[in-house]
């Protein structure tokens, strides 16, 4: 999602390096403002130099942009320059509430669509559908802009009306529509229900303003009007937000006085613990919380909190590992530095911070926390557990890696534009519960995969591709020339056998497309639930009262992090260039 000259630069960047230096000694902060003067001054001389000098004209604002960012990257991916053009961007990101059409849209084969229109907000309203192609936003054609300026352009004053032309697939007739913005508020808490008589699940998907309080409303209505005797709090893939939020959101939970998670950094002034200050609505209902390596943050602190008070069985896979806290800091001409200034520690004691930024490998890579560094805490009951990165599950379950095939379809819009098409022929379907993708509907979205020509390259012909070009090179080729050409036999694949060896796969991703369409989020995890092994599984375990004391037991392993948190390629492309309209 989503400068000026020497003085304002030297003041800003001064004042924003200045809050840390005050703990050093007198000759080291001296020393350090000769340093910062000195290299603002060489800056400042550089871009001037190059705005007289350089052969093409040049943009001040881009290259002073540019290099900010190259510089705050070196730090940590966190630590964000965010000018004024990007602010409500910025906004979004911590509020969830903006204003515009309420609509998620990307870049398709050159082409601006509607991704998805936000159930109950005015894209949908004024008919928009998954798929629609913007080709004019308030009187400009998108052909040759980003998705970024369309989004800007979508946006704008609430009661405010924008005019747009769309192309619908399937249709020949341009639609014209005119769409009135509305102040768009994203529910942090996009489902909540009961999954039995007895099973209560809230999914929680970021730490926006006011997140706490969804999490509340929900769960006193679950317990109370449906007698919900356990809960499930769905992390997964929830990258985290407000901090404050995940301390209201344990505090439900545990009793009030509790320590949920303290902040350390460079100037101690600022180092802080954070208790629940308030009453709980309820300490001793069983809960679940599931978390993967999506969970992030926040969902940390939430999850590793409960782990720490032995509150709530924690189900899933090792989360993502982020225990760096970000402070806003306001710069000059309203843009804003997020500045990373402390890490986060649970009530054990451990940091969950997976990467050492500041002890970067010599070929400026970031390693992970070595094995000898990791340090063992013990939980309220005495249960053992362990620094180094993330939240490691009390139960762990196996992560289901998706295959090259559908990373490679879903780059490739491929459930999209299939998901696309039936619901032009399709005018409803089964409810999100009952609906059931059947082998007719797989059977045509496999003859609409090659009918668009589909081709691709697994990791391991990536690979191989690679190793045969560097054996080439090293002229290793030409005496294993039999044994690289039978290697590559082996390895190829072919596109219908894939198709059925991938088909369960399959058949989920374009499950969850295609309900969307008719149903939106909420009914897509409606669908979802239905085969679920984190929901399962945590079913199963708050049903047995036995089983889940156990897990608790005083002296009990929480295994260490050994293995650094795994990451596979393609997993975080396929959502970039997504952009709130």
């Amino acid at each position: 999602m989503k400068q000026n000259r020497k003085t304002k630069i030297g003041l800003t960047l001064t004042a924003v390096l200045l809050s840390g230096l005050l703990v050093f000694t007198s000759f080291n902060r001296d020393e350090k403002l000769f340093l910062i003067d000195k290299n603002l001054d060489i800056f400042y001389t550089l871009v001037r130099e190059l705005n007289l000098f350089y052969v093409d004209d040049i943009n001040p604002t881009d290259l002073v942009k540019t290099s900010i960012d190259d510089m705050l990257e070196s730090l940590d991916p966190y630590t964000t320059y965010i000018p004024e053009s990007e602010m409500e961007d910025f906004k979004f990101m911590t509020t969830g509430e903006y204003a515009g059409i309420g609509a998620v849209i990307s870049k398709h084969d050159k082409q601006v669509v509607i991704a998805e229109p936000y159930e109950g907000f005015p894209a949908q309203k004024a008919g928009l559908k998954a798929g629609d192609i913007l080709l004019e936003v308030a009187g400009k054609e998108t052909q040759n802009l980003s998705v970024e300026d369309v989004s800007n352009l979508l946006k704008g004053p609430a009661n405010k009306v924008v005019s747009i032309k769309i192309e619908r697939p399937g249709q020949k007739k341009k639609l014209d529509i005119d769409i009135v913005r509305e102040k768009i508020q994203i529910d942090a808490v996009p489902y909540y229900g009961m999954l039995d008589d007895e099973t209560a699940y809230i999914r929680l998907s970021n730490f926006t303003q006011n997140c706490a309080n969804e999490v509340k409303k929900a769960f006193v209505e679950l317990k109370e009007q449906h007698q919900a005797q356990s809960l499930i709090l769905d992390l997964r893939s929830n990258p985290g937000g407000l901090l404050m939020e995940s301390v209201k959101i344990v505090n439900l939970f545990v009793p009030k006085g509790s320590e949920v998670v303290s902040t350390k950094g460079k100037v101690k002034q600022w180092d802080k613990v954070y208790h629940a200050t308030e009453n709980p609505i309820d300490t001793v209902m069983p809960i679940a919380v599931l978390v993967n390596r999506g969970s992030a943050s926040a969902s940390e602190i939430v999850s590793g909190a409960l782990q720490d008070l032995d509150r709530a069985v924690i189900i899933g896979n090792r989360t993502f590992g982020k225990g760096l806290v970000q402070t806003t800091r306001d710069l000059s001409y309203n843009a804003k530095l997020k500045v990373t200034t402390a890490k986060y520690y649970i009530p054990s004691g451990r940091c969950i911070q997976a990467l050492d930024y500041s002890h970067r490998n010599e070929d400026g890579s970031v390693g992970v926390v070595p094995d000898s560094l990791i340090s063992e805490f013990t939980t309220k009951k005495g249960r053992k557990v362990y620094d180094g990165g993330g939240i490691v599950p009390d139960i762990k379950i196996d992560l289901d890696r998706i295959s090259s095939l559908s990373i490679n379809l879903m780059r490739d819009f491929l459930f999209f534009d299939y998901a696309t098409k039936f619901a032009s022929e399709h005018e409803s379907i089964a409810t999100p519960e009952e609906f059931e993708l059947t082998n007719e509907i797989f059977n045509d979205f496999k003859a609409f995969v090659k009918a668009r020509k589909f081709s691709y390259q697994s990791e391991t012909e990536e690979a191989f591709n690679e190793l045969l070009k560097t054996a080439k090179e090293e002229k290793y080729y030409e005496i294993a020339q039999a044994e690289f050409e039978q290697l590559k036999i082996k390895i190829g694949h072919e596109l219908d056998k894939d198709l059925e060896a991938f088909k369960e796969e399959l058949k989920e991703i374009l499950t969850d497309e295609i309900v969307t369409r008719y149903y939106y989020q909420k009914g897509a995890i409606k669908s979802a639930i239905k085969e679920d092994k984190g929901i399962d599984k945590a079913k199963e375990t708050l049903k047995s009262p036995a089983a889940f004391s156990n897990i608790f037991s005083k002296g009990k392993i929480i295994s260490m992090n050994t293995n650094p948190r795994p990451v596979y390629p393609g997993e975080y492309a396929l959502t970039a260039g997504v952009y709130e309209a």
